[in-house]
This record gives structure tokens, sequence and C-alpha cells, in this order.
């Protein structure tokens, strides 16, 4: 069986030729002019919102014969060559290193040294192709092409249609092998007036990779006063139960789904140490979990101010990037500098009957090293005055040197020891989570203290923080310390993730030195 796959919002679930594995969901279907049967195995769709305008980015591959092969999606309106581009690839990497459930190592200072004090504050264009496009009008279909044109290794067709059985026809008409049942789920596109954007591959600028072919990611964008994902259409190339993953950028502004089930994922759960080589496949168990207990339900994973992260998995997101994913057509320069990454996580079967709806939602916050007034790390998503909610999971390294004085202060965790610092780990993102290994995982031997809100208990303990014997040195003076500890968080309106870094220099300069 050959595989096909579009980027983040993936088409259908992939089968390998060993056991079949679930791959992120697309709103579209593929159309392949071998007749090859194409499945989706890739990853990564992002969003850009303002007013009424939408900016859609896709990352696109596919594995199989270089032969020629296309995509089919509805949009709202006829789009002209001005609005779609090529982009390059890197940029999708850092949105999902930046959006993606992180982990990270926190090492318990010495309970005996001074309180740190902080200062907290808080594309490539369209290329004309020398290839023709078939100038078909679809005569006695209902087929009308409206445009036409080339943008990299791209042959762009935007079609409207009278009728989803002319518009099949239409299709097979240009020698593509439409997938079985397509008919059925292009008709209530046909009926609400969608037009239809058909990108089709030119085999002789397909470069490959690895034995892949590469394909540029794809951006267009269009005005419509709703703000929606096609994912119905995707069933087409679907074999079972789909992923999506939709990351939204948008300025000052967090979304969420209108017409389904919103959750926040369970965070600030601390886990094992042999959760470091397994992140991934905890995290896949974890999301499993929740929507077991909420079925049909959309996962918010991230919402942040796009340019800071606390910890940083990877590079930061900057005007460049926002550039390069639509600011400069979204008609708001100034909210290209603010602008907030929601990160959706969705799985959907072929019973699923309505698109993604998306809505404006208030800010959250959530899974930061914040500690209460009453010294216990912050629970779940809460009301906050601005986004800071992130899927965030660590392994803690309990103080195990001397105490030195008569009132140690446990529990405030920061950057490696002194001796460990040049072999600590850096944070980590859990990545291509549609291809995690699965159901070899028990979450209750994975997570420190339970996940009470999936029903799990503490099989396995929280790291003790047991005062030990003072040593036989005179007690300090120091005053008490702050209620509020720990790393630390943004808890300004423009902060940045920097605390990681701050913790690390306090405890490069600690005297006291970790028992060996």
């Amino acid at each position: 069986m050959r595989r096909a796959g579009v980027g983040a919002l993936g088409l259908a679930l992939a089968a390998s030729l060993v056991a079949p594995r679930t791959a992120e969901a697309f709103c579209g279907f593929y159309v392949s002019g071998s007749g090859a049967e194409m499945f989706n195995d890739a990853t990564q769709v992002v969003l850009m919102r303002h007013g009424t305008r939408t900016v859609l980015s896709m990352q696109n591959g596919y594995q199989g014969p270089p032969e020629a092969f296309a995509m089919v999606v509805p949009v709202p309106v006829v789009l002209k060559e001005k609005d779609v581009k090529t982009l390059p690839k890197d940029v999708f990497e850092r949105v999902e290193q930046m959006g993606a459930p992180r982990l990270v190592e926190y090492w318990e200072q010495d309970p005996c040294a001074p309180t740190p004090k902080y200062d907290l504050m808080a594309m490539g264009g369209a290329v004309p192709a020398p290839t023709a496009i078939a100038d078909s009008a679809g005569d006695g279909l209902g087929v009308r092409v409206e445009a036409k044109f080339a943008v990299g290794e791209y042959q762009i067709v935007i079609l409207s249609a009278k009728d989803s059985t002319g518009l099949d026809t239409w299709l097979r008409q240009e020698k593509y092998q439409i997938p079985a049942g397509a008919e059925p789920l292009l008709r209530p596109y046909v009926e609400a007036g969608s037009k239809f954007f058909v990108a089709k591959v030119d085999p002789q600028k397909v470069k490959f990779e690895d034995g892949r072919v590469a394909l540029s990611p794809l951006r267009f964008h269009y005005d419509s006063e709703e703000f929606t994902l096609p994912i119905r259409l995707g069933l087409a190339n679907s074999s079972g139960t789909q992923d999506l993953i939709v990351s939204i950028l948008a300025p000052a502004q967090r979304y969420e789904v209108a017409n389904y089930k919103n959750v926040t994922v369970p965070t600030n759960l601390d886990v094992t140490e042999e959760m470091r080589d397994r992140f991934g496949e905890f995290y896949a168990a974890l999301f499993d979990k929740t929507l077991e207990q909420n079925p049909q339900s959309v996962v918010t994973e991230y919402a942040w101010q796009a340019t800071t992260c606390d910890p940083c998995p990877g590079a930061q997101l900057g005007p460049s990037d926002f550039q390069t994913l639509g600011a400069d057509v979204l008609g708001d320069p100034a909210g290209a500098y603010n602008m907030v990454l929601t990160r959706l996580h969705a799985r959907y079967g072929k019973d699923v009957t309505q698109d993604l709806v998306f809505k404006a939602a208030s800010p959250i916050a959530g899974g930061r090293e914040w500690m209460s007034s009453d010294g216990q790390l912050e629970i779940g998503a809460q009301a906050a005055p601005q986004n800071n909610f992130q899927a965030r999971y660590a392994i803690r390294h309990p103080w195990t040197g001397p105490l030195t004085c008569d009132q140690p202060e446990r529990g405030r965790w920061g950057g490696p020891w002194p001796e460990v610092a040049h072999q600590a780990a850096r944070p980590k993102a859990a990545t291509k989570l549609a291809f995690a290994r699965r159901g070899a995982l028990q979450l209750a031997s994975a997570v420190r203290g339970g996940v009470p809100e999936l029903g799990i208990g503490a099989a396995v303990p929280a790291p003790s923080t047991t005062t030990a014997e003072p040593a036989a040195t005179p007690p300090t003076t120091e005053a008490p310390p702050k209620k509020k500890r720990g790393c630390g968080c943004e808890v300004g309106g423009d902060g940045a993730g920097a605390l990681w870094a701050l913790g690390l220099g306090a405890a490069l300069v600690l005297r006291r030195r970790r028992r060996a």
C-alpha cells in the first residue's frame, strides 16, 4: 500500500506494512493520477486569524511513486494567484516545538541557601510553470474552472460546482482516481457553495529526501465571517481514526472550538526518570486517557504569548515567522508582535458530522512552576489576565546534600547542581505524537502522585522533601522565605522565559555543594 500525507492537517489513518498507526487529520482529500490508494502520515496545519481574514498554512509530503497527484480542499471563495504561496519547511518545526507538550527537569536548591531575588517580568513566492493545465470547463457537469495558476512545484486549479456528482465525474475525467465514497462527502460543500482548491504536483519538479517526496508547504488566505476548518472531506482517505493538531496564531487572542466540547489536558504532573526516554509515549497515553473520559472533545494543549515560553524546548517564534505564516496579509501590523499561539488537539473517526468551528476564548493559565500562597503548585487551567497555559511535565531531583540550618526551606526548584550541570537534560518537546508508541505504558506507574482528574491514583510517590538532621553549625539568621516559590514563570505583560537560565545561574553560585 502506498501512503501520502499532508502536514498538520492530515487526511487519514496511516497504514504501515506491519501495523496501523494514526496520523494527523486533514481538511481535504488526495486524488492520485496513478490510481494508487493514498493515505496520510504527516503532521501540521497553522491558522492565522484576524478580523475576517484567515491564513491557512499546511506542510505537505507523500510516500509513493512520483506520478502526479492532487490535493482537494474546500475553500469559501475563489483564490487568486496572489493569495497562494509556498513556504520554507523550518517554520513548521518551530511552531510545533513551541506549542508541543514539554518535559523539564528541576533540581531542588540548597534548602539553607539564601533565597535568590529575581526581577520577574511578567516565503517563497509564486513561480510561473511551463506545464499547461487542462482547460476543461466541465461542460454538462456543472463544474467551472474559476482560476488556474502555478506556484512552485504546484499547479493550482480553483473549481466551483453545481453538483457533487458532476464534480466527482469531472475529476475522474481529468484522470484522477477518486477515493471510494468521496461523492457524499463532497455534497455538503457543493450545496453550501464552497469552491475547491486543487493543488496538482508536477512530478518533474518534485525533490526527494531520504526516499520520500519533499513538497514545499503551501499557504493561502481568504476572507470569511466564519472561522472554520473543513475536516469531513478528509474522511475519504481515512481507514479509521484520525488525529488533528491545529496551531492558531492571532493577535492577543486565544481560540477554542464552538461546536465540540473543550477540555484542557492535565498538566503540572511529576513523572519518573524513565519518562525521559519515553516522553512521547507517556504523553500519548495521557492524551488518550483524557479523550477516553471526555469523548468527542477537543483538547487545548497550549495557549501562550507566541514570542515567549517558560520552559522553551526550542527556538522562540519571531516577527519573521509571523510574516511567513501570514502577518503580511493580516492587515494588523501591530498585532504581529502580540500573537497568541493556541494549540488544539482532536481525534475523530468516520462518524464525524461537523467541521471544526472556532471561537474566541478568554485567557487561561496553568502548567507553570508557580506556587500558590499555601505552597502548592498550581493545578489545571484557571482564568487569568493573560494566556499562560501549557502541557508541562517535570522530573524532579530532591536535595540530598547536608542541611546546615535550623529552618531549611524545601521545595525550591531550579537549574542543575554544579556537579551535574554538564549532563543536565534540556527541556524536551513531544512532537510527531500521531506516531508515538501506544498501549505499553501504564500512567499510574509513570506519574508521581497520580492524576486525580482522570481517576488515576498515586501508585508512585512524589519526590521526598523530608528534612534531614541539620549539621552542627550555627543557625542562619535569614529572613523568612517568600510565600511564592519555584523557578518562576512569566507574570508581567511582556515577560520572557528566562527564569530557567536564572535558576541555573543561581545554582552555579551556591557555595554549599551537594554531598557526593
